[in-house]
């Protein structure tokens, strides 16, 4: 729908985003708000997040959340639920929404930060981190902050985030009221006694008032649904049909999810988070070497039950061997704990299993699972769009396997999806919506998506959605992988796509079919003239995939385009991609 009026493109992107996903009711709400607004002036107080103690009012407690998945900002949604019902004034922002200037003037502040990366900073952070850092950073002291970092222990720079942010607010002068939490994986638990604290904490240093608070939320709400995290819905599989060929490297799958029944909804670039269960085999084998008897009652299961459903025992983490280490007081596996170098090294292609082979120690069933990781389930970006396939939901996943240490390994998840689960098997899922990854609210609007390998998830899902509104053009597609004829993931899709003129332009860079390698950051150079005509016209610029290289790589790609088609310095360029950040033109789903 195109609509006409007083609105800049800009402004009525920002609007029609923020009421994507409100009911009926909400939109009746908003237009109440907007129309009382109209009439005091948007200028007033009564459109303005009450963030300052000038005139003497009761300091209120801000909440920035800074969020690649999801998780970081439903933990700010948390605490204000929490801060609401204890009468203590909050107010919560996505960090890419809020003016990093306003900062000079809280002073009662909490961040929920994640990481990704190696230490990156999620994308909506980017801003804030970057001024935090910078010169004009303002001197905050009498402010004062508690900050919830979320990370994977298993990485090396596990929660960066979260203590970057510490030690500069600490740097410019402000206290911590709360104690900084780092949070793993399994943080539910962790996350909301942070959560409690702080709000427990923040009344004493308010003086807030128990009536209800109308809350400043920059995030965008989602229909409730019964189904999520702690509470999956249990799915059916159709299909599980490999993708790759006979002879490729990669054994990449498309699976195919029956929803049915669960009044699940979800939007092009959401992901589907999946609880799996580990391999019998190897917890049987895990149960031999460590002599421990699997039908010991633990958790109110069997050892056996609790090892298959609740633990992780393929990824392999610092935690782990610490605690195996005190648990056993085995001298090699503490000298190893002990010298993080040696640590990551023994780490870096062992699962779980693989340290118990190394050392088959004398443990308890009790002392086995305190050493364990409680299980996390994976998020797949969706590759699908609700408007072509109704009540299915379709992933696009590459199985993990490799050789090592003279065993054969899969990954959980992938393993569980691609060779444990028959098709008819049950599989318990959710939705984890992704607002930092969405189609322009204008369906007019140009996009180009940069998604090699399994990054051409979400992508899939753009054109299905573009194909149900009946747009034509203004798509571009950058897809890569090592062979043509093995790893052209929905050839004829794409083909199809292009046929109709759906799809405008496709690059496609196959990294090994000659002796140079290339990739779609090669691609992007190649026809950089256009992308910066593109940009220039006002298109979005996605990219999903490996976060480690990939993403840095289209970065720094994108970044010479724009100086050497833009004409501008590099410091003006790295400027305009953060305008771009801001005004949600230029996403990343990378993993």
């Amino acid at each position: 729908m195109q609509l006409n009026g007083p609105l800049t493109d800009l402004q009525l992107s920002k609007l029609q985003q923020a009421i994507t996903d409100l009911s009926p009711t909400q939109l009746s709400w908003v237009s109440g708000y907007l129309a009382a607004v109209s009439q005091v002036g948007v200028g007033t107080d009564a459109a303005a997040p009450a963030t300052s103690q000038a005139s003497g009012e009761s300091a209120r407690l801000t909440i920035l959340f800074g969020s690649q998945t999801g998780n970081a900002e439903g933990i700010a949604k948390l605490l204000k639920e929490k801060a609401d019902a204890a009468g203590v004034p909050a107010d919560v922002f996505s960090m890419g929404d809020y003016k990093a200037n306003k900062l000079k003037n809280e002073k009662l502040l909490a961040i929920v930060a994640s990481t990704h990366g190696e230490g990156e900073p999620p994308d909506d952070a980017e801003e804030l981190h970057g001024f935090l850092v910078g010169k004009k950073a303002p001197k905050l002291a009498g402010a004062q902050y508690s900050i919830c970092s979320l990370g994977d222990s298993s990485y090396e720079f596990f929660c960066q985030t979260g203590k970057d942010f510490d030690e500069r607010l600490n740097k410019l002068g402000a206290e911590a009221f709360v104690a900084r939490a780092d949070c793993d994986v399994d943080y539910d638990d962790q996350a909301a006694a942070w959560a409690d604290e702080v709000v427990a904490k923040a009344k004493a240093l308010t003086a807030a008032s128990a009536a209800p608070v109308i809350a400043q939320s920059a995030g965008q709400s989602h229909a409730a649904s019964q189904y999520n995290k702690k509470n999956p819905f249990t799915a059916s599989l159709l299909t599980n049909q490999k993708i790759t060929g006979r002879d490729s490297i990669k054994d990449i799958r498309h699976f195919e999810i029956d929803l049915e029944d669960s009044g699940m909804t979800y939007q092009p670039g959401d992901a589907l988070g999946v609880w799996f269960e580990n391999d019998t085999d190897l917890v049987d084998e895990l149960l031999e070497l460590l002599k421990l008897d699997g039908a010991t009652q633990i958790e109110g299961k069997t050892l056996r039950e609790t090892l298959i459903h609740d633990y992780e025992l393929t990824l392999s983490y610092p935690g782990f061997i610490k605690a195996f280490a005190e648990a056993t007081a085995d001298v090699g596996l503490k000298a190893i704990a002990d010298d993080a170098t040696k640590l990551r090294d023994y780490l870096a292609d062992r699962q779980i299993i693989d340290i118990i082979r190394d050392y088959p120690l004398q443990i308890s069933a009790e002392q086995l699972v305190g050493s364990l990781r409680k299980m996390a389930p994976r998020l797949y970006s969706i590759a699908s769009s609700q408007a072509e396939v109704d009540e299915e939901v379709h992933l696009t996943v590459g199985v993990v396997r490799y050789d090592a240490h003279g065993k054969e390994h899969m990954g959980g998840a992938t393993g569980f999806l691609a060779e444990r689960l028959e098709e008819g098997g049950e599989v318990k899922v959710f939705i984890e919506h992704n607002n930092n990854f969405r189609l322009p609210a204008n369906p007019e609007t140009p996009i180009i998506m940069v998604g090699p390998g399994t990054g051409v998830a979400p992508f899939r899902a753009f054109m299905q959605q573009r194909d149900a509104d009946g747009i034509e053009g203004n798509s571009w597609m950058f897809f890569g992988n090592p062979h043509f004829t093995q790893d052209f993931l929905y050839q004829v899709e794409w083909q199809g796509y292009l046929k109709s003129g759906l799809l405008e332009r496709m690059d496609v860079a196959w990294s090994r079919d000659q002796e140079e390698k290339v990739y779609v950051q090669h691609r992007l150079l190649e026809q950089g003239k256009e992308v910066y005509a593109w940009l220039e016209k006002g298109a979005h610029f996605y990219v999903c995939g490996d976060a480690n290289q990939m993403a840095k790589d289209v970065h720094e790609a994108l970044l010479s385009i724009v100086q050497e088609h833009g004409g501008k310095s590099e410091e003006e360029a790295q400027q305009l991609l953060t305008e771009l950040r801001k005004a949600k033109r230029y996403q990343r789903d990378v993993y």
